[in-house]
């Protein structure tokens, strides 16, 4: 059976960095950058925990492959991703939690 997976932005208080990831399960892996369960991680040393972009998949696989495209563009291209559905770069775990 196929799971589905979900491709997210993350940034920190000043959205100086950017950093995109992939999971089978958005709460639980946003959740774990917010907690800095991984002290020595990219998003922990960085204080990367703000939400600003996700997207779902029917298949981990379409997520694989949608965070390859993200990754490989530019910091511009993601920006414009991010303002499309979020301009004010809120943090948005509390639209996720009842995910």
């Amino acid at each position: 059976m196929q799971q589905g997976g979900a491709i997210y932005i993350l940034t920190n208080n000043h959205n100086r960095v950017l950093y995109t990831g992939v999971t089978n399960d958005l709460v639980r892996r946003i959740f774990e950058h917010r907690d800095g369960l991984s002290p020595k991680s990219f998003s922990a040393k960085y204080n990367v925990t703000k939400l600003v972009y996700f997207e779902s998949f029917h298949s981990i696989e379409e997520a694989i492959s949608r965070e390859k495209q993200i990754k490989g563009g530019s910091r511009k291209k993601k920006e414009d991703l991010i303002n499309s559905i979020n301009p004010d770069w809120k943090d948005l775990w509390e639209e996720i939690q009842n995910w």
